[in-house]
């Protein structure tokens, strides 16, 4: 299936939905062209999930939520799927457990991928059948599902590295050789504080999730927050001063993880002979202190802000701070510490909580994000893995705080 049009024609609204559909689809599937057969089944943790379930879940989701809701002559490419590759829906019934997607050797790869096009097929050809006035309806699904498939497209490469990371010989997802640029001065940009708004309007044109609604007032303090990410070197600097032996810097919780955990040093580095080195997309690679820091949890977040005179900046001042769009162009790897997006996921101070007037979602789909409200912080900006289309000042990610597999660092802010 194609979305191709003849003779150059502009395409109508169901063409446009097609090819918007597609794209996303591939780009999925060419994410995952430099793995191997047994590369798409391992699972290293129970956080990760293997690609092969990445690849299957995301047509779960088309399938289970359109086209056996709203599409009458649509029928299960296996009735097994909806137990082997529901996430979290409970009310989509029974689910295998997270923990054990590594022991799905069956499906195989390509029955996964006969899966995707067989979803693929029936929803294209559907959505190019409606009338207008369904397709209006509809439409809203099919883009949170893009949305949606974006999502796990970051998650299959935090996962595939994580799980390449597990692996005595470090394989490489991928050959290229990166190198950031020299960070720019840092600085402090100041704000007056005062009365603000934060999130979006529901009826704003475009797509945001639900948990980006509804836009409200905010009361922001005076602060300053800085211009650019803390870098490798910054981090450095905070392990050779004994951070992670100082335990007034740390929350209780914080350093109670660090004990039990063994914690001295961010995911994926590894000091050989006095020379450290990070693991990356690209492999194993000297530590290049001029990248951001990456994959550090909330807790070592904090203690870094404590250390360094300041502290973390709330959503809403990180939200009042930056661009409201990112860079749109594709982002390869995080070349300097100056940008809010592209780079990597910035922890807040902040609570992942509902604003004043959330509603989540009817039916189902509300436990997409709502009944995740608890326990976990806010994360602002976006990483070099992020799709384009997701890096706006408004987009809400989510983590507990122990977590370190995702791509985030910090930006420090001081109060005025």
């Amino acid at each position: 299936m194609t979305a191709d049009h003849p003779n150059n024609a502009p395409l109508n609204k169901a063409e446009q939905l097609v090819q918007q559909y597609l794209v996303v689809r591939q780009h999925s599937e060419a994410l995952c062209a430099p793995l191997r057969t047994e590369d798409y089944v391992v699972q290293s943790m129970p956080d990760v999930s293997p690609s092969k379930w990445h690849l299957a879940h995301i047509s779960w989701f088309f399938e289970q939520f359109i086209l056996l809701q709203h599409c009458p002559d649509y029928r299960c490419f296996d009735d097994n799927f909806g137990y082997l590759f529901n996430s979290y829906y409970v009310s989509m019934g029974e689910r295998h457990t997270r923990a054990e997607r590594g022991l799905l050797s069956r499906p195989t790869v390509s029955q996964i991928m006969d899966y995707r096009q067989y979803v693929d097929d029936a929803l294209c050809s559907w959505l190019l059948e409606l009338d207008t006035a369904s397709l209006d309806k509809i439409t809203p699904l099919v883009v949170l599902g893009i949305n949606h498939e974006q999502q796990h497209q970051e998650l299959l490469l935090m996962d595939i590295k994580h799980v390449f990371s597990c692996n005595p010989i470090l394989p490489a997802y991928r050959d290229s050789e990166t190198k950031a640029q020299p960070q720019p001065q840092a600085a402090w940009q100041q704000h007056p504080g005062g009365l603000g708004q934060a999130g979006q309007a529901i009826a704003d044109t475009g797509f945001c999730f639900d948990n980006e609604t509804p836009r409200h007032q905010v009361l922001l303090p005076a602060f300053e927050i800085s211009t650019t990410l803390v870098s490798n070197g910054d981090w450095l600097r905070f392990i050779e001063d004994s951070g992670y032996q100082q335990h007034a810097l740390w929350l209780s919780d914080g350093w109670a993880w660090l004990d039990a955990e063994n914690i001295s040093a961010p995911l994926y580095w590894q000091k050989q002979q006095d020379q450290w080195y990070e693991f990356t997309l690209n492999g194993l690679q000297p530590l290049d202190t001029d990248a951001p820091v990456c994959h550090i949890s909330f807790y070592e977040a904090e203690a870094y802000a404590t250390w360094a005179g300041a502290r973390l900046p709330t959503e809403f001042e990180w939200e009042a701070s930056a661009p409201a769009v990112g860079d749109e162009s594709p982002h390869t790897h995080p070349n300097n510490t100056a940008g809010w997006y592209g780079q990597v996921w910035q922890w807040t101070r902040s609570a992942y909580a509902p604003y004043p007037g959330f509603k989540p979602l009817e039916g189902s789909l509300g436990e997409y994000n709502g009944k995740f409200m608890n326990n976990q912080y806010v994360m602002r900006g976006s990483a070099c893995i992020t799709p384009p289309g997701h890096t706006r000042n408004s987009y809400r990610n989510f983590f507990y705080p122990h977590m370190r597999w995702q791509f985030g660092g910090l930006r420090l802010a001081r109060d005025l």
